[in-house]
């Protein structure tokens, strides 16, 4: 929302400074977001007028100029075609910076003539792109005053960002209300000069009545007939009004809409009259109808979408923009205007669905101020009859003001509790009384009564109304207070899965991951591959048409960037993330995931190290590693390979805690990496962090002890021949059963098949490490715990030692 200082003060009478001004709106909640200056920028530029032109003695295509700048006459060479006596432009002496050039002046000798200062023309001064000619002032241009004065542009323009919520201001006379009600001047009455809005009695009766055929779509529609007016371009204060916040003046007719509609947020809209076919119907738009829309583009509609219409077409989509057809011109000389209350949903859903960005529908889709429809009819009656001429007629109206009025409860207390500030009543009552609201009786235990203004719909509880009372008195206002401590000792911010998020992050980055964030969407072919969605997870607006469905996993959106690393040149690439896959739509349907990948060789290349591609073992040892550090009961994991699609069916895994998956891992099935265009071998994984279980708090939260043993470790190897299909991981968990409180690891070193070995059958090597912890092992234990190892193994897998 632009708007200048100049227009601020039409309804706010104030002495305070521009940096007064920004800075209480923004402590409003009507965030500044920049403010442009040109004052100081343009203060060197005159009006100047050109007294002579002659030809340069010694070049055809320049010109030797005489300027009047008001003070003095000078000598200055000029380029410009359009250069002549008797033109007024702009000047700009000997030292002035010229911002559109990036140049300082300085005296000069062009061709062997002296010239002091330039000409300038609008792109000199940023004012536009136009360059083929200086700027070409009306002959009634006062020589000698400041440009900027002259032109207007010496208005600051203020940008403030609004949040959906206040509506009230888009519209100047809303952010005046809330400086005057802050202490920064006085809010003058709707009577006063350009602001008034009088009625004004009509002196003859429409010819054009007003049907509504859906209250639904537009409860409240006000309309009023002019003849004999004369469109024709503004004067100039309403066209330095509207260019300075970037509006292009059309005509005075259009240009009073506009007028009205950043003044007091009130869009409106011009028909010409003579161009309307009987009455004007508002209605839902019927199949396979289209508008010539006023952008000079053609939409095409549908039932759901408004339409302003008359007998025979749509002339308008309602609360978004015109028709071309019934459009006003310089011949016109009989106008309808509307103003009207439209459904802010329907309004917001034609606009997005048509890809329309207009200010009426800004304004509309956010619900403006429905006891004011009236009002801003008159007030653009005034503004057209004094500037275009005419006869109004009586005002038309079709509906009823949509009903708007309700009473809330205050109690002045609840400012104190509810938002940390002991503020006076009487203080409170003026704040609001500002503010527009009603104090409309009081209670016996003090409670107030308020009636919300029109233009305050978004306002609905005591809540609100602290909040109001709160937001004008100060936000920095309210004391820092400490939350009350309710134990001696300071309890974590962070709550142990949160920290698992970062244990996750800093695991993997210490395993030489780099940390990659990206979208929390998907293109639905590629999650199909890793899945596919429910439909409740299909976005109904996505950011863009390739991201339209909330991804179920998160290793595509790291496959496809190792994919454009590859084609940058970085094929070995090791990324990982930690954040939300989706399952379902439902609150319990999305969880906490570390991915990875792993891509191209596993080492750099090394002269003293042979080079290998990266491998499922890659990935497992990364899950292990977070589940590790997640305090998952690593050692009690088992692994089994029925791992999803994606991953390659003979090279991947499932790491479960009985049945509870803890994570997946193992190479991207060939097909899933064609189909996104990346080249192999590529690796992943994916630990589901919220499967963890959470430690069973006996003997409280503290770490164990660490005991370490003094006693000589024992190293035994045995090798087992069992059946192909036998997991070593079974062998592995069989021996570490053998003895629990001896063996304290156990490790595979090797597995062969071949020549000495059964075609069918395979031999698989272990390493055991016995720990004993309160005597050394004698040589009879050591064969013992030898002969439960090779029990427990054989017993589990019905394999047998290897001779």
């Amino acid at each position: 929302m632009k708007f200048t200082l100049s227009w601020l003060k039409d309804h706010l009478e104030t002495d305070a400074t521009l940096d007064q001004i920004t800075e209480k709106l923004t402590a409003l909640g009507l965030e500044v977001e920049g403010v442009e200056d040109r004052s100081k920028e343009l203060a060197p530029f005159r009006v100047a007028q050109v007294v002579s032109a002659e030809k340069h003695p010694d070049a055809d295509k320049l010109r030797v100029l005489t300027v009047d700048t008001g003070s003095e006459k000078l000598q200055v060479v000029c380029g410009a075609p359009n250069a002549r006596a008797g033109m007024k432009g702009v000047f700009a002496p000997v030292g002035t910076y010229v911002p559109g050039s990036d140049i300082t002046l300085k005296k000069g000798v062009i061709r062997g003539v002296e010239s002091n200062g330039m000409m300038c023309s609008e792109r000199e001064l940023k004012l536009s792109e136009e360059h083929n000619g200086i700027i070409d002032l009306p002959e009634d241009a006062p020589v000698g005053v400041p440009f900027a004065d002259y032109a207007g542009l010496g208005d600051p323009v203020i940008d403030i960002n609004l949040t959906p919520d206040r509506a009230d201001c888009a519209g100047v006379r809303g952010i005046a209300r809330d400086l005057a009600a802050a202490g920064l001047g006085r809010l003058k009455p709707l009577t006063e000069g350009r602001l008034d809005a009088t009625p004004v009695p009509g002196s003859f009766k429409s010819p054009i009545g007003v049907e509504i055929e859906a209250p639904d779509a537009c409860p409240y529609y006000v309309g009023r007939y002019f003849r004999g007016v004369k469109n024709g371009p503004s004067p100039k204060w309403l066209q330095d009004k509207l260019t300075a916040i970037g509006l292009r003046p059309i005509s005075i007719l259009v240009d009073i809409t506009n007028y009205i509609t950043f003044d007091v947020s009130r869009p409106l809209h011009a028909f010409d009259a003579d161009k309307v076919t009987g009455g004007i119907v508002v209605r839902l738009a019927r199949e396979g109808e289209t508008l010539p829309a006023l952008n000079g583009k053609e939409y095409a509609l549908d039932p759901s979408m408004t339409v302003i219409a008359d007998h025979e077409r749509a002339e308008a989509l309602g609360g978004i923009i015109g028709g071309e057809t019934s459009g006003c011109t310089e011949v016109t000389t009989n106008v309808f205007l509307e103003a009207a209350i439209f459904d802010t949903v329907r309004t917001a859903q034609t606009g997005r669905k048509l890809g329309v960005e207009s200010d009426a529908r800004y304004r509309l889709e956010r619900g403006v101020d429905p006891a004011a429809v009236v009002e801003g009819i008159e007030r653009a009656t005034r503004l057209i009859l004094d500037l275009c001429g005419g006869e109004a007629s009586e005002i038309v109206i079709a509906g009823a003001e949509p009903s708007w009025r309700r009473s809330l409860t205050l109690r002045p207390g609840r400012v104190k509790t509810l938002g940390g500030v002991d503020l006076p009543r009487d203080e409170q009552l003026r704040i609001l009384t500002d503010l527009g609201f009603a104090i409309e009786g009081e209670d016996d235990d003090g409670s107030l009564h308020v009636g919300v203004p029109s233009w305050r719909a978004d306002v609905h509880g005591e809540a609100d109304l602290v909040e109001e009372v709160l937001r004008v008195h100060g936000f920095d206002a309210i004391p820092a207070t400490p939350l009350p401590r309710e134990t001696v000792l300071a309890r974590p911010a962070l709550s142990l899965k949160q920290r698992r998020v970062m244990l996750a992050k800093r695991t993997l980055a210490g395993r030489g991951l780099s940390e990659a964030v990206t979208w929390s969407f998907l293109a639905s072919p590629v999650a199909d591959l890793f899945g596919g969605v429910a439909d409740g997870l299909r976005l109904v607006n996505p950011i863009s048409s390739d991201l339209d469905v909330m991804r179920p996993s998160i290793l595509p959106n790291l496959i496809q960037a190792a994919g454009r690393n590859a084609d940058r040149g970085y094929a070995d690439a090791g990324l990982f993330e930690v954040g939300p896959a989706f399952r379902s739509p439902a609150p319990d349907g999305q969880d906490t995931v570390a991915a990875g990948i792993r891509a191209g060789n596993a080492v750099p290349r090394h002269w003293a190290v042979k080079a290998r591609a990266v491998d499922l073992f890659d990935a497992k040892a990364d899950a292990l590693a977070v589940l590790e550090a997640a305090g998952a009961p690593t050692a009690n994991l088992q692994v089994t390979t029925d791992a999803p699609g994606w991953y390659h069916p003979g090279r991947s895994g499932v790491l479960r805690l009985g049945p509870t998956v803890m994570a997946r891992f193992g190479e991207i099935h060939p097909s899933v990496l064609e189909t996104l265009g990346v080249k192999g071998p590529l690796v992943g994984f994916e630990v589901l962090l919220d499967a963890v279980p959470l430690p069973k708090k006996k003997g409280g939260t503290a770490k164990p002890m660490l005991q370490l043993s003094p006693f000589q470790p024992v190293e035994r190897d045995f090798a087992f021949v069992v059946d192909r299909d036998v997991e070593t991981d079974k062998i592995v968990r069989a021996a570490r059963g053998g003895d629990k409180a001896l063996v304290r690891e156990v490790s595979v070193f090797d597995i062969y098949q071949g020549p000495g070995v059964e075609d069918g059958r395979k031999s698989v090597a272990i390493s055991v490490t016995y720990q004993p912890t309160d005597r050394t092992l004698t040589d009879e234990e050591i064969e013992a715990v030898g002969q439960k190892i090779v029990a427990s193994v054989i017993k589990a897998t019905g394999g047998s030692l290897r001779g």
